[in-house]
């Protein structure tokens, strides 16, 4: 079946590039996360059935990764797979839980080739064997890279973070690691699956929807939010450029004037 999605999509034209001029590279996000929404739709509108929008958008993930490293993004973060995906249809499920496989052999000497690290924010319980495979060779290969990190947000939900966080925090309570009375937001953050990473500058959100979808609850508490109609498969490097440049036009006060 991915051989027959490789000959529909074979032949698309690559979109002209935003020029970086218009990026000021010195305030570029250091951390961006993305919904990578709107696979099925594009799909559906084309007469195709919806893993084939799956498929599509997985192509889409490697010109992302690329144009922001290109203009020194430090993390990006792809909201892959959520712990309610697991809702969907059965074929739906197991399709996407076998695009890692395609997704590393194709495209990982590449992101060796430009220093980016892989990693994965979720829970490895009940994922299959093969997808955790294909994950973590990923990881291991490119350990040692000091460039961008490509942070895979897989079998993923905020609200599930946030109770295994406040449960952790609880049993530290209980054995007197931490005093309840001096609990700050640094230590909760410490306590989430991200407590290594910088929280999200910005949220990109493609196919028109302007929600969260329990991602990065506790993260995305001061970042910029920018959403646009395009599907995910459709979402090109002039569109994340533009969101980008956008970012860079306002400003962020944290609460203060």
């Amino acid at each position: 079946m991915l051989k027959l999605f490789k000959n529909w999509f074979g032949n698309n034209r690559k979109p002209a590039r935003l020029s970086l001029p218009e990026i000021e590279l010195d305030k570029v996000p250091a951390h961006v996360a993305i919904i990578m929404d709107g696979n099925g739709r594009w799909a559906q509108q084309r007469g195709l059935p919806r893993v084939a929008g799956h498929h599509s958008g997985m192509k889409n993930v490697k010109k992302i990764t690329m144009a922001a490293n290109d203009i020194g993004v430090k993390v990006l973060t792809m909201y892959a797979f959520s712990t309610e995906n697991w809702k969907r249809p059965k074929e739906e499920v197991e399709f996407l839980m076998k695009l890692p496989q395609e997704f590393f052999p194709l495209e990982i000497e590449e992101l060796i080739q430009n220093n980016v690290r892989i990693r994965m924010t979720g829970w490895k319980e009940g994922l299959p064997d093969y997808t955790l495979n294909a994950i973590e060779g990923a990881i291991e290969r490119t350990k040692h890279n000091t460039g961008l990190i490509l942070n895979f947000a897989l079998n993923y939900g905020g609200r599930k973070e946030i109770i295994t966080g406040v449960q952790h925090l609880i049993q530290d309570v209980q054995e007197g690691k931490i005093n309840p009375d001096e609990l700050s937001e640094t230590q909760i953050s410490s306590y989430m699956l991200t407590s290594d990473l910088p929280d999200p500058d910005l949220l990109i959100r493609t196919s028109g929807e302007q929600r969260l979808s329990n991602f990065l609850l506790w993260q995305l508490a001061y970042s910029e939010l920018w959403f646009t109609d395009a599907y995910w498969p459709e979402f090109t490097e002039d569109l994340f450029n533009q969101a980008i440049a956008e970012y860079q036009r306002r400003g962020r006060r944290y609460g203060g004037v």
